[in-house]
């Protein structure tokens, strides 16, 4: 309070600016820095090119069951190309249409903040309004505000071109972790400009739905659990278990800075955007953002001298942390659904409390290894120990629900058909059609006409 009078953050900043006090970060469009930049800028829209992408709810059928009651059990693909980020956001079933025919903040459960990390465009909203302000908006009122894809301005300072963190909650935890940004050397400056949006995270909903890295205790798996047990913070409620749940989010820059390549100063920039030569005989980045296995198993060959030894230890610790993800994944699934037989049985809330808070810390640990990109190649060990964690937590989960389940006669309990993702979208009463076509009204009457052309890309 000043003199009085509430200020939001939107308002605090602009009297800072007026006073003398702040100096707002500059954001141009990509398309500018193309006569300036012209191998860079070539490099970047052939992310466009890397369009291919998994439906991994068809490929592994379990993860609907898993995120039962969430978004993420009506699609979820494997990520792609930088480019295509504001219209995969778009479209995807995840962001389903407004609750009314106006995107207004209050017509639609689903917070700006989605846009977070998409575009250039919504940094430079967020440095405008303040974080606070931005993510009280609706995700449809921003939609037709969103010109640029994931570009130069969030990664570069566009008048010196230095490297820089163009999002206040990532500059905020940095320092809050003792990684202050000005302070750390260029190297890691370049992990952490990656990092900014390559991190797990969650919205805060007592606080208009901010985006919040939650590192209070540290960034590890257990540290961040225990910083959101304490708060109580609960994602969703399951519907089979009724277990209190929660989501990791591709937390690459956690995982990564536990890693041997941490500790020997390798970053993300190293590996998918090493150095190269131009035609002119320049030397610049990989502005490409390397994510094929040939070509990062090119990138090896920088410090190793048998890459492709390097490249074969890779594929097992992948083949092996796959493995391992399945096995714990159907362990989930017959929890959940174990869960809820007790349940239905008479089994009382204080028996089932501290299996379904098992259930939530196992598929937590689960989801942190799972959800991080390229963990096999980042950090398979700290993988492995998470998975490892997970597995013997429902596993002690099972054993007390099936004690439950015999105390009440119970010898059978009614899985799910997993044998394709309509089938386990089926066992969860999940409208697929009923969305696919409100979803595509929505883009038909409002995005096709109204948004710009950039959240149409691929589509």
């Amino acid at each position: 309070m000043l003199n009085g009078a509430y200020f939001s953050c939107g308002s605090l900043i602009t009297l800072l600016i007026l006073s003398g006090c702040y100096e707002p970060q500059p954001f141009v469009d990509n398309a500018s820095q193309a006569e300036s930049y012209p191998q860079q800028f070539q490099d970047w829209q052939a992310t466009g090119l890397n369009s291919q992408r998994d439906d991994l709810l068809a490929q592994r059928p379990a993860l609907v069951i898993l995120w039962a009651g969430s978004a993420y059990a009506k699609e979820f693909h494997s990520p792609r190309g930088h480019r295509f980020a504001p219209a995969d956001v778009s479209h995807t079933l995840r962001t389903a249409q407004p609750r009314s025919s106006t995107p207004e903040p209050d017509a639609a459960a689903l917070s700006a903040s989605c846009w977070t990390c998409k575009s250039p465009d919504s940094a430079r909203m967020i440095e405008q309004q303040g974080q606070s302000t931005f993510s009280a908006s609706s995700f449809y009122a921003v939609g037709p505000q969103i010109e640029n894809s994931i570009g130069c301005s969030d990664c570069h300072d566009p008048q010196t071109q230095a490297l820089r963190l163009a999002r206040p909650q990532a500059r905020d935890a940095m320092a809050y972790a003792q990684q202050t940004y000005s302070q750390q050397s260029r190297a890691m400056q370049a992990a952490q400009t990656c990092g900014q949006c390559h991190v797990t995270y969650y919205f805060q909903r007592d606080n208009h739905n901010k985006v919040v890295f939650p590192w209070m205790f540290g960034s590890t798996a257990a540290k961040i659990l225990k910083y959101y047990d304490e708060r109580r913070f609960v994602e969703w409620i399951h519907p089979i278990s009724h277990a209190p749940m929660l989501k990791a989010r591709h937390p690459e820059y956690e995982t990564w800075s536990r890693s041997q390549h941490a500790d020997v100063g390798v970053t993300c920039i190293d590996c998918h955007m090493p150095m190269k030569t131009t035609a002119s005989g320049e030397k610049v980045h990989e502005h490409r953002i390397l994510a094929e296995e040939t070509e990062l198993a090119e990138a090896c060959a920088q410090c190793h001298r048998e890459p492709q030894a390097v490249w074969r230890v890779i594929q097992l610790a992948k083949q092996e942390l796959e493995q391992a993800r399945d096995e714990v994944e159907s362990l989930l699934v017959y929890a959940h659904y174990e869960a809820g037989a007790a349940r239905e049985a008479g089994a009382t809330f204080e028996e089932l409390a501290p299996v379904l808070v098992a259930i939530r810390h196992s598929q937590w640990y689960w989801d942190f290894a799972v959800a991080s990109h390229g963990v096999y190649a980042h950090n398979p060990q700290e993988a492995r120990q998470l998975l490892n964690e997970a597995t013997q937590i429902v596993l002690g989960a099972r054993a007390e629900l099936a004690s439950l389940l015999s105390a009440r006669g119970v010898s059978a309990v009614p899985y799910p058909d997993l044998s394709s993702k309509a089938a386990a979208q089926a066992a969860i009463d999940l409208d697929v059609p009923k969305l696919i076509q409100s979803k595509k009204d929505y883009l038909l009457n409002e995005v096709d006409s109204n948004w710009p052309a950039v959240n149409r890309l691929g589509y």
